[in-house]
This record gives C-alpha cells, sequence and structure tokens, in this order.
C-alpha cells in the first residue's frame, strides 16, 4: 500500500516497540497480568497518572472506551457524548449492546462538549421513563483534530461530579494532545477530573492494544470480572504491557507525537493559501481537514488514500503519522496542486 494520509492506524510499529516485544519472548511468565512485566509497568502508569491510577490492557480502542463506560454506567443509565464522537460513529453499538446504556448526543461546531451544550441532556433525573444520565465522554483530541484545554475538561468534570455524575476522556491520540498543550497527562486527565480514561498508543507507534486507566479508585473494583466478561482479558498479557513501557519509559510517545503534529503543520503550511483549498477546523495536532472540488479530492484519492469526511460539504482528512515524512508531505500536495491547475 502507497503511504498516503487515511489514518495514523496505517503507520507501521516503532522499532523500540518490536524491541521490547522480543525481549519480552525471551522466557515464560505467568498468564493474564500475573507477571513481572505487567507489575513494572503498572507501576509506572502510577507515576504517569498518580499512586491511585490503575491500569487494565486491553485488546484494542472500541474495548478500552467499552470498559470505561462499563464501569461507569449501568443499562437503565446514559453517557452524553458529542454526536461526532467515536463512541457514537465508530463502535457499532459496541457500548449499547455490551453495556446496555444509552448515548445522548449532542451536535457541535467543532467536536468539543461545554458545560452549555451538556446541560441540554441533564434533565429526567428521577423519572422512571428516562434513561438517567451518569457520564459525560470527551475526546482528546476530538475527532475533528481540535483539543480541550485542562480548563475546559475541568469545568466539564466539575458539572459531572456537581450531579453525581462521572467524567471519561477517550485518549487514543492523548500524546498529540499533551505535545500540542506542552503538559503532561496528568496535567489534563488526573488533576482536571477525569474519572476514567482510554489511554490509546496504536496511533502512535505501538503494534496492538490500548489501556484503560481508572484514575476514580471506586471505578476500578470490578474491572478485572468486567474486563473478563467484556472478552479484553489477555492471556499473555506482558506483551501489551512491555509495549507501554518502551512507549512511556523513553519518551517514545512524545517524540512520535511531535512528528506527527509538526508534520500536520508543514501539510497546513503548503496548504493553506492554496485558493481552492479551504481548512475547515483548526489544525491543532496531526489532522487537517479540507473543503475542495469534489472532482479534485476523487482523483486524488485514485494516488493517496485519505477518507472523505463530510461527502455532504466536501470535506476531508488528511491523517499524519509518526513515519510520515516531509518528502512524502511534497509528494502529496504537488499531486494536489497539478489536479487543480
Amino acid at each position: 500500500m502507497k503511504r498516503g494520509f487515511g489514518s495514523d492506524n496505517h503507520s507501521g510499529i516503532s522499532p523500540e516497540v518490536l524491541k521490547a516485544i522480543a525481549d519480552a519472548n525471551a522466557e515464560h511468565a505467568l498468564a493474564y497480568g500475573d507477571d513481572e512485566y505487567c507489575a513494572r509497568v503498572e507501576q509506572l502508569f502510577k507515576e504517569y497518572f498518580g499512586p491511585q491510577a490503575v491500569v487494565s490492557f486491553v485488546f484494542n480502542g472500541t474495548g478500552a472506551n467499552t470498559m470505561a463506560i462499563d464501569a461507569m454506567v449501568r443499562s437503565h443509565e446514559a453517557v452524553i457524548c458529542a454526536e461526532t464522537a467515536h463512541v457514537n460513529v465508530d463502535e457499532c453499538g459496541a457500548p449499547q449492546r455490551i453495556v446496555g446504556c444509552r448515548l445522548l448526543t449532542v451536535d457541535t461546531p467543532d467536536g468539543k462538549l461545554t458545560p452549555e451544550l451538556v446541560m441540554t441532556r441533564m434533565h429526567g433525573f428521577g423519572f422512571e421513563h428516562h434513561s438517567q444520565p451518569k457520564a459525560i465522554t470527551i475526546t482528546q483530541s476530538t475527532e475533528l483534530g481540535t483539543l480541550y484545554t485542562i480548563n475546559e475538561i475541568k469545568a466539564l468534570a466539575a458539572l459531572a461530579h456537581e450531579h453525581n455524575m462521572y467524567l471519561h476522556m477517550d485518549g487514543a491520540r492523548l500524546a498529540n494532545a499533551a505535545v500540542a498543550l506542552n503538559c503532561s497527562f496528568k496535567d489534563m486527565t488526573t488533576d482536571a477530573g477525569v474519572d476514567v480514561l482510554s489511554f490509546g498508543g496504536t496511533k502512535n507507534g505501538l503494534m496492538i492494544g490500548e489501556s484503560v486507566v481508572y484514575l476514580n479508585p471506586e471505578l476500578a473494583k470490578e474491572y478485572k470480572f468486567r474486563r473478563k466478561q467484556g472478552l479484553q482479558l489477555c492471556s499473555k498479557m506482558r506483551f501489551l504491557a512491555v509495549q507501554f513501557e518502551a512507549y512511556l519509559q523513553t519518551g517514545l510517545w512524545r517524540r512520535n507525537a511531535e512528528h506527527s503534529n509538526r508534520m500536520a503543520q508543514l501539510l497546513y503550511s503548503m496548504v493553506k493559501d492554496i485558493p481552492q483549498v479551504k481548512v475547515v477546523y483548526p489544525v491543532q495536532v496531526n489532522g487537517v481537514f479540507v473543503q475542495l472540488p469534489r472532482k479534485v479530492w476523487t482523483e486524488l484519492q485514485k494516488q493517496y488514500f485519505f477518507y472523505d469526511w463530510d461527502m455532504d460539504k466536501d470535506i476531508v482528512r488528511w491523517m499524519c503519522s509518526f513515519d510520515t515524512t516531509e518528502d512524502d508531505i511534497r509528494n502529496f500536495v504537488e499531486a494536489l496542486k497539478k489536479l487543480l491547475a
């Protein structure tokens, strides 16, 4: 497959991660997370997110989000999310099927929830005919490439806790957000009031597996049993865990995210002044969303893979990865300009 701009999931695996997996393959180890590798990495997560943090390694992002929601709500309760949220658009109804809960969606101009927008769904408390709002979920960075500031996260956490609710963060691209905001993971999660985090890495150099980080200890009490029921218990868990060790301990997460964010800025700088190209959302992390003539982007897709994001508005998404090169971008923009000419 030709290198393109379809998804940061299309990239390969960081060599450091492959080495960590190979190193963990040297001897036998206890299964299901009862090994020295997992114990070591669990301590590393506490260093990053605080001593109360409990980490659960899972197979994928859908599993992480579903297990996080499963910890917060029951089947008669509801989760408030942006209409564009991954849990609403791209999980094939997994939270609804596994948890049995309802998603209360909110239309947003930029993919971000605000207390005012959330309040439009905060009703029906105690009314047995309505699903009870119990959690808010946000994505950092959002599906539109925008970022919540730390103060915006704190405001949503305060609103949730005021109503005896929880705040979940989908952090599939948390590293890109931390680099863009120049903050630590803890600054925008634990210290901002997030109760449970889906912490991803496959979009930033890992091979397989994500994690759920329970920042509110109350939500972690039953996680082992619910993880097993949710089909997310990996027998050879050390191979999931050591990827995060290579990712966190060596600063790989930062190097990879800095690069993909920088490549997106380069792409943005090369297309923003082209008259027929309109960048529709702020370029804050590693994605560029543009509106351009359909005949152009459909022809460009014959050369490069990328997603049409909003067919009605002719908006497409170009994603940069940790292994995107400057030559990749220059060649891509050259092909675009030829079509526009």
